[in-house]
């Protein structure tokens, strides 16, 4: 058994719509071995290990159902392949969650399936919490299953022969907890979630980002981004913070800052004994020694502090209970008291013997994988049974209470009470001025008092010391007592209630123009006012301005965008490549756009025909909140309507007599159609029954006066888009009109230069559709000379989509230089262009006209040289930049200057304002569409299946 394959998946994939790990496991001979022949052994076993799985459902959806599954037999029905247990494929899955729950993550979801066509091969998917566990926990599964077998089919190289069981689930604990979030910052991110606010964790330790772009707020544990430096600083002097508090009336120790541990024994015998020692600036209870009686006690106390800090304070040692107050935003929001990790003796047992009966409680874990944490028996147990003159074969006497610990740390052991309800309001009072006098947003103030339902005035007390990062641990899951809400308070001072936490997310996928849409989309919204984030194929642009450079269109791109702090509105271009690899970097957006669904990577990651690339397509839509825009003219994106649960659908069509657009328009449903005007053809929008001329497509440059059709299809996009994310008409308008496809700034798309005698057309376009697409449009322009077309196929796609490049491009122009791209992907150096040469002899293009040409450059360096005065150059490139600056560098030899072009300028009029139309709808045609599959709901119509009734 072996893992093949690994995929983590960071948000909506094909699989989940929130993170899971996908693994392709191979069973090998295993395959012959469902549980029911591994047997009872087995099983029990697993169970034993662990007993968690007890508690899964499975199919049967109730506790005890995997059980079943796992001893097979009749009592999981009469499926005779069922009644043999279940494959190890399956238990996997399972294995590998209740790994995750033993280590604190609250995950569910799993699904194995059978690889078609691979007998043994299992498709495991799984839910995950934090991305390195979910991968060690499906490490620890397959070591787990293969320990259990038996030896004559354990596989010798997965299990090594010192595994112990025991070990390696403690240490998984402990590796998950060393990179899963502490439980402060768990529970402020959790605070977040509640409240519909977004996190980012920016590093493998404590820093999260809440909110996106311009509205975010940063944590580190339980620091602030508003927390004040100077205020962390004074609140880590102990010192400073002591004489702060004391000139404020407040009740402090006294206390002297010492550098030797002679010094310290003799600051003690000055302030008088017991006395505490601690280091200056430590935190979280190390390096502290209290109850200090003699001066050697102090020296050695000294040596404690001193491994963590090079100066240490000796202060005088407060009596009583040992609280935590927790203060935020100036408001005491918890109280708390702690008590040491101790025993208490029953007259029976050792201290070794009673410390084991106190881990049992089933409270208590490996560090903070529980409320509480087991009590280790190490060297400062020891010192602290040494100073009562125990060891650890010491039976003490009924209800003597044994101390193993100095300090109150729950992170070694010790247990918390909550006191909020009952603590007296002086030293609620107390604590808030302390916190206020430091500074601090968050503070934890850690007070001794006899009794906390007096007033220190009246019982006595101190402060021992101020926190500027305070553990909500104690106060969201105490040992007794109420739990109290330590984190949410944080979350509403950082948001208050009505303010913006998010920024709009528009997510635009599909085979071709996605780029280009996303480009106007983006120029539209900065028109708007906006400050947008842009992720597309060559890079992240913040504001306009590239930031990164590279095909930027997967998850980490996503949220390099959402962590700008300058965005205000995020448009994510999502290709297929980075939805299959890791999936979506966002849970959901507020508007998603499927532009079509055409041959192109087919046959590549499992992914072989069009409706299987509909599906990946299709997640953008179906993780859409407010509004799924769809190409109602693609019969593949249409049926995407069945999939979404956005507030509106919004059909996009250059066929105004589409018939189910018709009906989604008169249901009152939004749509952004082409219709035909005396002047051109006009872009209009729909919704809730108001008709909106938004603009003639030849006044956006982008279409080269309406001829580049599927530009004009691209801004229609861009405008149903915008206006669906509540931008302005004048705005939409605006944006289109300023947008155009020069190389700066849409490069690879539609790129025209003019410069030479004849003209250039330059495209990225590597699929069928896209490269037909541009033929048409070198068919539709005015050329006095000839047309000319260097034309390439990607070395990855399957010959027939390399000989539908061929078909696009046959038959159409005057001459083909046939090349292929500089990275061969596993084809021969002229393969390609053999290929495409082939397809145009078979579709009667002359041999006088087809010249190959492999090397890119050199083939656009033929092209350029052969064009003439009046022709026309369409030039599909693979180096963008690289082939760019060779055209607009070419030096024509000798040519004659080009014939002075009559310029064709349409009327720039303004386009018609946003108008209701009361005219008269043409009759319904509900009976069609119902049979076609499409229902009418409030969101007007979407498809649901071939035979809606």
């Amino acid at each position: 058994m072996k893992i093949e394959e690994r995929n983590v998946y960071v948000g909506p994939s094909l699989y989940a719509h929130f993170p899971v790990i996908k693994l392709l496991l191979d069973l090998g001979p295993l395959e012959a071995w469902p549980t029911g022949r591994l047997g009872a052994g087995y099983v029990d076993g697993l169970l034993a290990a662990l007993p968690g799985l007890q508690e899964h459902g499975c199919s049967f959806g109730e506790a005890g159902g995997f059980v079943r599954r796992l001893r097979g037999g009749p009592q999981v029905g009469s499926d005779p392949e069922q009644q043999q247990g279940t494959w190890l494929g399956h238990v996997f899955e399972h294995v590998a969650i209740e790994l995750q729950n033993i280590a604190g993550e609250d995950v569910s979801f799993g699904k194995t399936r059978s690889v078609e066509g691979r007998p043994g091969v299992y498709t495991v998917v799984y839910e995950y919490a934090q991305r390195d566990e979910g991968i060690e926990a499906g490490e620890l599964a397959l070591k787990l299953l293969c320990s259990l077998l038996p030896s004559d089919l354990r596989p010798a190289d997965v299990v090594p022969d010192d595994w112990q069981w025991e070990e390696a689930r403690t240490d998984f604990i402990r590796y998950a907890q060393r990179r899963a979030l502490g439980p402060s910052t768990a529970s402020l991110v959790k605070a977040a979630a509640d409240r519909n606010i977004p996190w980012l964790r920016l590093n493998e330790q404590s820093l999260i980002q809440l909110g996106h772009g311009k509205f975010q707020q940063r944590i580190q544990a339980t620091v602030t981004g508003r927390t004040s430096y100077i205020a962390v600083e004074l609140a880590q002097d102990k010192e400073e913070t002591n004489k702060i508090l004391a000139n404020c009336g407040l009740p402090v120790p006294q206390q002297e800052l010492v550098r030797s541990a002679e010094r310290a024994a003799r600051a003690a015998d000055r302030l008088g004994y017991p006395v505490v020692t601690k280091p200056y600036n430590g935190n979280h209870g190390r390096g502290i020694s209290i109850g200090l009686k003699t001066a050697d006690e102090v020296r050695k106390g000294f040596d404690a502090a001193a491994e963590h800090s090079s100066s240490v304070i000796v202060e005088t040692f407060l009596q009583g209970d040992d609280h935590r107050l927790l203060v935020v935003g100036g408001e005491l929001i918890a109280a708390t008291k702690r008590t040491p990790g101790r025993v208490i003796g029953d007259g029976t047992h050792t201290v070794r013997q009673l410390v084991d009966i106190v881990n049992q409680d089933p409270r208590r874990g490996i560090g903070h994988e529980k409320v509480m944490t087991r009590i280790e028996l190490d060297a400062q147990a020891d010192m602290m049974l040494a100073r009562q003159a125990m060891t650890l074969d010491s039976v003490p006497a009924a209800g003597q209470e044994v101390l193993l610990r100095s300090t109150a740390n729950l992170s070694t052991g010790g247990t918390a009470t909550d006191v909020t309800d009952i603590i007296h309001p002086d030293n609620r009072e107390m604590a808030v001025r302390a916190v206020t006098a430091i500074g601090l947003d968050v503070g934890g103030v850690d007070f001794l008092c006899p009794d906390i339902t007096e007033s220190y005035r009246k019982v006595g007390g101190g402060i021992c010391e101020i926190n500027a990062a305070p553990g909500f641990r104690m106060h969201v899951a105490p040992s007794e007592g109420t739990p109290r809400d330590a984190a949410g308070p944080v979350i509403d001072m950082l948001f208050p209630p009505g303010s913006a936490s998010r920024v709009p997310i528009a997510a635009i996928t599909g085979t071709n123009g996605k780029t280009t849409t996303s480009r106007m989309l983006a120029h539209i919204t900065k028109m708007a006012g906006y400050t947008p984030g842009l992720t597309t194929t060559d890079g992240v642009y913040i504001d306009g301005q590239r930031t990164v450079e590279g095909d930027m269109t997967g998850p980490v791109a996503t949220r390099m965008v959402l962590a700008d702090p300058k965005i205000d509105m995020a448009v994510l271009e999502i290709a297929r490549g980075g939805l299959l690899r890791a999936g979506m970097g966002v849970p959901f957006v507020n508007v998603g756009a499927v532009l079509n669904v055409k041959s192109d990577h087919l046959g590549m990651k499992g992914i072989d025909t069009l409706e299987q690339l509909a599906e990946v397509k299709r997640i953008i839509v179906e993780v859409a909140k407010d509004c799924a825009v769809l190409n109602a003219d693609d019969e593949n994106v249409i049926r995407m309507s069945a999939h979404t649960d956005a507030k509106h659908l919004c059909y996009v069509t250059t066929n105004p007599q589409h018939t189910v657009v018709k009906e989604h328009i008169r249901a009152g449903g939004r749509a952004c159609a082409l219709e035909a005007g005396v002047n051109g053809q006009m872009i209009t929008l729909y919704d809730k029954g108001r008709h909106i001329p938004l603009m003639w497509t030849h006044l956006i440059p982008a279409t080269l006066e309406g001829r580049a059709m599927h530009n004009v299809q691209n801004a229609m996009f861009a405008a149903a888009l915008a206006f669906s994310l509540d931008i302005k008409l004048d705005a939409i308008r605006q944006g289109l009109r300023t947008f155009d496809t020069t190389f700066y700034q849409a490069p690879g798309r539609m790129n025209v230069f003019d410069e030479h005698p004849f003209k250039v057309i330059f495209d990225y376009a590597h699929n069928a559709h896209a490269v037909g697409v541009m033929a048409d449009l070198a068919e539709r322009l005015d050329v006095r000379g000839r047309r000319i077309v260097v034309v390439a196929g990607p070395g990855d796609r399957r010959d027939e989509d390399i000989r539908d490049i061929a078909l696009s491009v046959a038959g159409r122009f005057d001459h083909y230089i046939c090349r292929r791209d500089d990275g061969l992907r596993g084809r021969a150096s002229d393969e390609v262009p053999n290929m495409i040469a082939a397809v145009l002899r078979e579709r009667g293009v002359p041999e006088a006209a087809i010249t190959i040409i492999p090397d890119e450059q050199e083939a656009i360096a033929a092209a350029l040289h052969m064009g003439q005065p009046g022709d026309l150059l369409l030039v599909f490139a693979d180096a963008l930049t690289r082939s760019w600056k060779q055209v607009t560098k070419f030096k024509p030899q000798g040519a004659p200057a080009p014939a002075a072009a009559v310029p064709h300028r349409r009327s720039l009029a303004t386009a018609a304002e946003e108008r209701s139309d009361d005219t008269a709808q043409p009759p319904s045609d509900d009976g069609s569409l119902l049979a076609a599959g499409f229902v009418r709901d409030e969101r007007g119509l979407r498809f649901v299946g071939e035979a809606a009734d």
